[in-house]
Parts: structure tokens; C-alpha cells; sequence
């Protein structure tokens, strides 16, 4: 049977056509091919444990410390660093911002060995969980983007998948300072309006960032654990002196976040 293209006015729509458990013909792996044989990038495996730093705060401090570049990341489009952590290494890829360009990411990532994908983004607060800088991890994302319905058929939320749950629920027996909730996943943030902030609170979901429904919708369509923090460091620019992300950028308190998630990981699997 066809899948519709055209809605019954006769209009294409983007939600149509999609036909999700159909295999792609441009994959990741054919991609990181061509990019190894191009750029004579030699054979190995990435870190298991990634983590996107969408701001690239992270991965410009690790830059100008010294880090290692990974020598086996094929990635056209970004780079990789290795961060030493007392629970092992991890690989952080910077500026992945946006649900196309962190899915794109994502994708490789798994392609190229990682077993474990971590996001830490910057969000803006919608109801208050307490005063910014702070975490929460995102268990539930508003698909308000277009990636997340190449992945999964339409439906207003994408979870997070079972597995990052339940290490999710190990990590905040232990951490306070990390609430736990929804998130509203926009692809344009300067069309955050009045009506849209509204209605995001009315679903009573705690911050607006750019990339979590996506990666969640690739996660459960392609059975791969991903969790996603929101760090809530600004109200959208709506007063001075926004933005303050804490002690060096928020860098440490990333790096803290990203090493207990990976300890707790690593002694589970």
C-alpha cells in the first residue's frame, strides 16, 4: 500500500510519506566511509560514553587545555575531544546545536562506537524549579521541531527511552541539585511567543531547548540509549544579566554531571 503524500485538501504535508520502518538508503556508516577514506582518518572505535556539548563551551576550554583531538572521529562536520574523567574517558562533541544537526551527530556517533550518548544543552526556564543555573533531566520532550518525525510517526511526545530511564533514576538517588521533567524541543527560538511559552506551561513542562525530542525519537526508533539535561541557565533574555551559566561557563558543574552519569553507566552494563 502507497503512503499518502497529500493531506484530504490535497496538500503535501511534511508528516506524510514518511514510512518509518523503512531502512535508509544514506546511512552513517556509508558517510564515515567515505570520510575515513578522505581524510585518512585511521580504523578505531570512539569512546563508549559521547557527550554533545551543544554551546561548545565545554569543548573550547578543552581545546585550549590540551585535550587530545579523537584520532578515529570521522565526522565531516565537527570534531571530537577526549575528556579524562575519574570514571574513564569520554568523547564531547561541540556545537551540535539544533534536533537536525544533533541527530546527524548522533547517528555517527553510534556508528563509530559509542554505546552511551549524553546531551547537556543550555535551556530557557518556563516553570521555575528553582533559581538558575540548575539541571533537570529531561524524561518527556514537546515535539515542536521537524527531525523527531522522520524517526517516529506524529505524536505530541518523545520519551526517554527505558534504559537512560532507569540510569537516570539511579543518578538523582543520589543528586539533589537535578529535577527531573518535561521539556518543550523547539527548532526556532525566536519564535518563542507568548501563546507558544503559554501553552508549554500549561503542559507543565520546566524548559525550551533545541534538541531532546529529536534525540529521543532516533533513540527509541533506533533502540539506542540517549539521555538529555536540560541546564536551565537563562528566562529567554527576558532580564539583565541572563545567561550566567555559573563557575568557568559551567563547565565544572557539565563535567560533574556528565562523569557521574558515565560511572553509574559503566557499573551497570
Amino acid at each position: 500500500m502507497t503512503t499518502p503524500t497529500r493531506d484530504a485538501k490535497g496538500h503535501r504535508s511534511v508528516l506524510f510519506g514518511k514510512a518509518h520502518a523503512t531502512p535508509s538508503v544514506f546511512t552513517p556508516e556509508g558517510l564515515l566511509r567515505e570520510a575515513r577514506r578522505q581524510k585518512a582518518i585511521p580504523p578505531g572505535n570512539v569512546p563508549d560514553v559521547c557527550l554533545l556539548d551543544p554551546d561548545g563551551d565545554l569543548s573550547r576550554h578543552l581545546i585550549h587545555t590540551g585535550a587530545r583531538r579523537n584520532p578515529h572521529w570521522a565526522c565531516y562536520h565537527t570534531d571530537m575531544f577526549d575528556l579524562e574523567t575519574g570514571a574513564g574517558g569520554i568523547g564531547v562533541v561541540g556545537c551540535a546545536v539544533g534536533a537536525s544537526f544533533a541527530v546527524l551527530v548522533a547517528e555517527q556517533l553510534f556508528a563509530s562506537g559509542c554505546k552511551l550518548l549524553i546531551s547537556i544543552t543550555s535551556a530557557g526556564q518556563l516553570v521555575p524549579a528553582g533559581e538558575p543555573p540548575y539541571f533537570i533531566l529531561i524524561d518527556r520532550a514537546l515535539r515542536d521541531e521537524g527531525t523527531s518525525d522522520h524517526y517516529l510517526p506524529a505524536s505530541e511526545y518523545a520519551h526517554i527511552p527505558q534504559a537512560a530511564a532507569a540510569l537516570g533514576t539511579k543518578l538523582l538517588e543520589d543528586e539533589s541539585r537535578i529535577f527531573r521533567g518535561g521539556a518543550w524541543t523547539t527548532d526556532a527560538p525566536f519564535r518563542e511567543t507568548e501563546e507558544a511559552i503559554a501553552f508549554a506551561k500549561s503542559e507543565g513542562l520546566l524548559a525550551v531547548e533545541m534538541e531532546a525530542a529529536a534525540l529521543y525519537a532516533f533513540a527509541e526508533a533506533k533502540e539506542r540509549p540517549v539521555i538529555c539535561f536540560a541546564h536551565v541557565t537563562n528566562r529567554m533574555a527576558t532580564v539583565e544579566n541572563d545567561f550566567e551559566k555559573g563557575e568557568a561557563d559551567g563547565n565544572k558543574a557539565m563535567v560533574d554531571l556528565a562523569e557521574r552519569t558515565a560511572r553509574i553507566w559503566r557499573q551497570t552494563v
